[in-house]
């Protein structure tokens, strides 16, 4: 399926759409995708959009070559533009009126979707957060955990609002919410893009606490000390634009 695919009219306000981004996942995306299906989810999946980001690995032949069921639609790009620009391709495609973004890395739990999705369903919020309790075998280490939560505090700093986990890569809110947000960047710097657009769209983030359990560099874990300088540099750079 191509990326240019024109996105069709929302079918039900309440039905979901799941983008995963993959970069080099091949070995964890085929669990992914099973382990989300699995999940009984407290509003009808419109579709799981799952796009590859240029991969080199053998995830790219993966998902073109296995047959999935019908929620499933595998989008591919043909460079790899980094986990925003998956993020903007795979919404293109998006039919539900709520979207989530959940990561291929099985470092978040899909059974945690239904808990984010009610404040949505309830009319409480337009936009829900997953909240990480770091914890000894779940962390990747002392200086990711103090980063994260560095980089937190630089957002609730600059934006006045008080967020526990700016950098959780579990999110929710309305589609046509995330379509008028003006994101650019490319990397894991969507992150706290998402979070300071959306606050300055006057939206209040509902937080959600949710498992973790961070993968080690031999597994993949792609997350430097530069992409923690990105991320304060988005912020800033979304405060004063």
């Amino acid at each position: 399926m191509s990326a240019g695919t024109a996105p069709q009219p929302p079918p039900d306000a309440q039905a979901l759409t799941v983008l995963m981004p993959v970069f080099n996942e091949r070995a964890t995306v085929a669990r992914a995708i099973e382990r989300l299906l699995e999940v009984e989810l407290p509003a009808p999946l419109a579709e799981l959009v799952v796009i590859d980001d240029g991969s080199t690995d053998g995830s790219r032949e993966l998902l073109a070559e296995t047959t999935w069921p019908a929620p499933v639609r595998v989008v591919h790009r043909e460079d790899n533009g980094g986990k925003g620009a998956a993020v903007r391709t795979g919404l293109t495609h998006a039919t539900g009126g709520l979207v989530a973004i959940f990561d291929a890395d099985l470092e978040y739990d899909p059974a945690d979707l239904p808990a984010l999705l009610e404040p949505l369903l309830a009319g409480e919020t337009n936009v829900v957060f997953g909240a990480r309790g770091f914890r000894s075998h779940s962390a990747y280490g002392f200086w990711y955990v103090l980063g994260n939560r560095a980089v937190t505090f630089a957002g609730n700093v600059l934006y006045n609002t008080w967020m526990s986990d700016i950098m959780c890569c579990l999110k929710l809110m309305r589609t046509d919410l995330l379509r008028s947000l003006p994101l650019r960047e490319g990397g894991f710097a969507i992150e706290p893009e998402l979070a300071a657009r959306v606050l300055l769209a006057g939206e209040r983030i509902y937080e959600v606490p949710v498992s973790y359990r961070a993968r080690s560099r031999e597994e993949g874990k792609k997350l430097t000390a530069f992409d923690g300088v990105r991320v304060l540099a988005t912020l800033v750079r979304c405060r004063v634009s």
